[in-house]
């Protein structure tokens, strides 16, 4: 088997989504999907000639193969992975249709039927449909809607943009009501309360009313739903302990990304001080980029990204080492059907597994994208891993087609 053709397509869901196609001499076809990142379908068209000629069968030696060539341009790290990622995972999935077994029988067996999904609320509001440098823009699925001006994700906010308790309850009601027992909500956006969005530094008001907001979702779902909340790397340590220690109250399932995760130091800083799980790990790359802070035990719960950690194979080395030092793992996850299955894969596969990211709750053709599973994806917070072949579902090109990218190849 030889592989004949490297093809993209980029669908507008509430990110980017990348898919990568593999085709082969024997009409044994593989699907990936990559994290978005500017350039990203360049780089996948440039990756390409390495791929001709080759054997898919060969995963190891191929991810060898790119990381190798792609040395030059600096590939110990960065969006490089989120091309190879996206490969990597095209490759399972012609193994597997080869071999007429799942993906993740290849990674050794499952441990569990159904991957337990959490519900990222985001601030309390419908999170807006970004590009692949963060800046809004109007919906594919809302064209017809108003006239939208595109600002920064990250942008300064003000504190006429703060979400109310109110809003937080509200939407923990709706996905409590859909079934999820587990739930993450932002703590730095949309709003921090006017703090400044540069120095890291939190305010006691600030502090003060993200403990009103996590109190009053925890009233409302009650003590039998998990609460993680995030913080993307905003805070300097000393505020994150404080964030931390007044929310210990409500025995949070983590506190993800207080602190930039490439300093290790400071991750250890603020784990060594609290009692709430630290969580990081979406913005690292390869097992490189998470032996020292597992080793260290500056964390708790280790959230690699499939997308772009260097794919299945390296998340599986990461969950590995993350289990001999007794840590669980809930992959961060913002991808289409594709990423999330290709992650429900690996979920199965590993012992220490604990939740996996579903961020695409408003966008109504989610469900949609793939064909072969039974609708909804996700049932009462679980999905249940694919039995047939490969990834075990196959892209719906024509709803893929409506709604994918303008100036992006479809498949060409």
């Amino acid at each position: 088997m030889k592989i004949i053709r490297l093809k993209t397509a980029v669908v507008e869901g509430n990110f980017d989504w990348t898919f990568v196609r593999i085709e082969t001499d024997e009409a044994v076809t593989g699907l990936g999907e990559c994290f978005f990142a500017p350039g990203l379908t360049a780089i996948l068209r440039s990756l390409e000639p390495l791929l001709l000629g080759e054997d898919p069968r060969d995963i190891h030696r191929l991810f060898r193969k790119l990381q190798l060539a792609t040395s030059g341009a600096g590939s110990v790290a960065g969006i490089i992975y989120n091309a190879i990622s996206g490969i990597e995972a095209a490759l399972w999935d012609v193994l597997g249709q080869w071999l007429d077994v799942p993906i993740y029988r290849l990674l050794g067996g499952k441990f569990r039927d159904k991957v337990r999904i959490y519900a990222d609320c985001h601030g309390g509001e419908a999170l807006e449909s970004l590009d692949e440098v963060l800046r809004s823009r109007r919906a594919s699925w809302d064209a017809m809607g108003p006239a939208h001006a595109a600002r920064d994700y990250y942008g300064e906010a003000g504190e006429e943009s703060a979400s109310s308790p109110d809003e937080y309850c509200r939407r923990a009601l709706e996905k409590r009501a859909e079934g999820f027992t587990a739930l993450k909500f932002d703590l730095d956006v949309p709003s921090t309360l006017g703090s400044d969005p540069h120095n890291r530094v939190l305010s006691n008001r600030a502090i003060d009313h993200m403990v009103g907001l996590i109190g009053a979702v925890r009233d409302a779902v009650g003590k039998d739903t998990d609460i993680a909340v995030d913080c993307h790397w905003r805070y300097n340590a000393s505020d994150a302990v404080k964030v931390a220690r007044a929310l210990e109250p409500f025995r949070l399932l983590w506190l993800e990304d207080p602190v930039p995760p490439n300093n290790t130091a400071a991750l250890k800083d603020v784990s060594s001080k609290v009692r709430v799980p630290i969580a990081t790990g979406e913005n690292l790359y390869l097992f490189e980029g998470f032996e020292e802070i597992i080793a260290q035990h500056a964390l708790s719960v280790v959230t690699p990204d499939l997308q772009k950690v260097g794919g299945l194979s390296v998340a599986q080395s990461i969950a590995q080492f993350a289990d001999v030092h007794t840590m669980p793992v809930a992959p961060h996850n913002i991808s289409s059907p594709v990423g999330t299955l290709a992650a429900a894969h690996f979920c199965a596969a590993i012992p220490n597994f604990l939740a996996l990211e579903f961020h695409a709750s408003e966008v109504p053709f989610w469900n949609d994208l793939v064909e072969g599973l039974p609708k909804p994806i996700i049932q009462n917070g679980f999905i249940s891993v694919p039995e047939k072949p490969g990834l075990g579902v196959k892209l719906n090109e024509e709803v893929a087609r409506r709604y994918a990218r303008k100036g992006e190849p479809f498949f060409q």
